[in-house]
């Protein structure tokens, strides 16, 4: 990991070092563009090839019915269910408590205004399976999805070499009352989703993190269809503000757990302590070693960097700019800097409070936006899965109070028909 020293950078070197994930000649875009209108031309047969080519799985069906979902999960121990059903319910009753019945605001006599819920009708929601099977995205997605009511809820996620869905994702699909998971990844899984198929429905929005050819899809299906996303969310990144108060150890296991993610991720240190940088390198050398995914984790290491600062103010300063998916504060003075956070995924305060905790149980969400799209985005909640309807209703006594109002502005407007809209209820 290279070092900067953050007083020496000027403003055009901060951008440039907290810029990630560009695809400056378009390359990404190319190919993803290809395989939307592939997909969208083609439907089960270009899902199909492209199970063949990327995933080396020949596939009579796309999809996995909910019959099979019981055979799949007796695979695994009770242990492991457990520790699936422990998130499941912490992460229900995290988001649970989102669900709230907004009051009726009279705004003037006889005018009042409300707002409320209702689910996304189709949602499809994509579980990542490249180097890694995420069933905790299956968790952190289809329960919202189901808390918030959406009548249909299609899931895709890519084929196991055995032209199955993994175990530890069929048995969340059983704790989730899901009905069938369609065996597709990647860009054409998103187009799918966005289109339909023989055998995929076509959904209103699409949820889930993934690579850049992922987020790359969602992006342009979000400007050229119908159909919405949550967010950005590709290649997962951590950045750790450390002061002297902080534990190399945990640090560098932090850094790794995001590094692990794949070669693209990135993990940043921001530290005071020229002490704590040295050895918190020094650790992660010696945690690299032991991991099973030490090679994927060192290309991430080594596409990161440590920026060292003067004080915890100016730490707070670049975390802001780098608007990083998890903000982690090494630090026993976090509570002077909570309220200094503008820009961030999701915070993990304290030496004690890992970010791998928010991955998979303590509650929050982990679908995150990244790349600095947590300047403009939140985290995925029951809110992303509902649309909130205006309501207002307008009794005699109102509309002689706000309609000389809304004549005069739609007359300074030039707006007649408005005007007499208003005009013809008062006579």
């Amino acid at each position: 990991m290279k070092t900067y020293n953050y007083s020496d950078l000027s403003k055009s070197d901060i951008q440039k070092l907290v810029r990630r994930n560009v695809d400056p000649a378009d390359e990404i875009r190319g190919v993803v563009e290809d395989v939307i209108q592939n997909v969208r031309t083609n439907g089960d047969k270009a899902l199909l090839e492209y199970a063949a080519r990327f995933d080396k799985v020949e596939l009579e069906s796309l999809a996995v019915e909910k019959d099979e979902f019981a055979q799949l999960a007796s695979t695994i121990t009770s242990e492991q269910k457990q520790a699936l059903k422990t998130a499941y319910d912490n992460i229900y009753k995290f988001h649970q408590s989102q669900v709230k019945t907004e009051d009726k605001i009279e705004t003037m006599p006889g005018v009042t205004c409300w707002r409320e819920l209702r689910p996304i009708e189709k949602v499809g929601l994509y579980i990542p399976g490249g180097t890694a099977v995420l069933p905790s995205t299956f968790l952190m997605l289809g329960i919202p999805a189901r808390i918030a009511g959406c009548r249909e809820i299609v899931v895709c996620s890519p084929p196991q070499r055995n032209g199955k869905v993994n175990a530890y994702i069929a048995y969340v699909a059983q704790l989730l009352g899901i009905e069938r998971i369609y065996l597709t990844g990647g860009a054409q899984a998103i187009a799918a989703m966005a289109y339909g198929t023989e055998s995929i429905p076509k959904v209103d929005k699409i949820f889930g993190p993934g690579n850049q050819y992922v987020t790359k899809a969602k992006t342009i299906i979000q400007s050229t269809t119908n159909t919405a996303i949550d967010m950005p969310a590709g290649p997962s990144e951590v950045l750790v503000i450390a002061d002297d108060n902080a534990v190399p150890e945990f640090v560098a296991a932090d850094l790794l757990a995001q590094a692990e993610h794949g070669v693209d991720s990135q993990s940043i240190l921001v530290t005071t302590s020229k002490i704590i940088a040295e050895r918190t390198m020094n650790e992660l050398q010696r945690q690299l070693a032991e991991l099973p995914r030490a090679a994927i984790a060192q290309k991430a290491i080594d596409n990161s960097y440590i920026a060292l600062v003067n004080s915890l103010d100016e730490a707070m300063d670049f975390s802001n700019e780098y608007a990083p998916e998890h903000l982690i504060l090494a630090t026993a003075d976090w509570q002077r800097l909570t309220a200094r956070i503008i820009n961030a995924g999701s915070v993990f305060l304290g030496n004690l409070t890992p970010e791998s905790a928010g991955d998979y149980a303590s509650g929050t969400n982990h679908t995150l936006p990244t790349s600095a799209y947590a300047r403009a985005y939140s985290g995925v909640s029951v809110d992303s899965f509902v649309k909130k309807i205006t309501f207002q209703h307008i009794t005699p006594e109102g509309i002689k109070n706000i309609g000389p109002a809304v004549e005069t502005l739609a007359e300074l407007e030039g707006l007649r028909a408005h005007r007499n809209a208003v005009r013809v209820r008062l006579k």
